[in-house]
């Protein structure tokens, strides 16, 4: 598979892979074995990151869409998220609820859709 494939797989930001990571195809048999056993270089990146927006997003809880109105673009280490967890700005604890509201709605809405299935 495509390096970008596999990064998403392992849930890391590609450019702070390794070189060759980047460069080459990573099979199956060479994901599954990362996933048991992940490298130095893997557990680094996803202790500290830099990290993918998807994975920033999650720790703030907060949707990926939420980071873009706030500006932020680029990848964020655990350091920079824990930080902006600390400030907890305006706009954080705006996203968060906002996503908030979206998630109950999803629920109600998946609720109402399997009763309409049971009937």
């Amino acid at each position: 598979m495509k390096p970008a494939t596999a990064a998403k797989k392992l849930g890391v930001y590609l450019e702070a892979t390794p070189e060759e990571f980047q460069a080459g195809v990573v099979s199956r048999d060479e994901l599954d074995e990362m996933q048991a056993n992940p490298p130095e270089w893997l557990r680094d990146l996803r202790r500290n990151g830099p990290h993918p927006k998807q994975l920033i997003a999650q720790k703030l809880g907060i949707s990926t869409s939420g980071l873009v109105r706030a500006g932020i673009t680029e990848a964020l280490t655990t350091e920079q998220i824990n930080a902006i967890k600390e400030e907890n700005p305006d706009w954080l604890v705006r996203e968060r609820k906002t996503y908030a509201e979206f998630k109950a709605e999803e629920a109600r809405l998946a609720e109402k859709a399997r009763l309409e299935d049971e009937s």
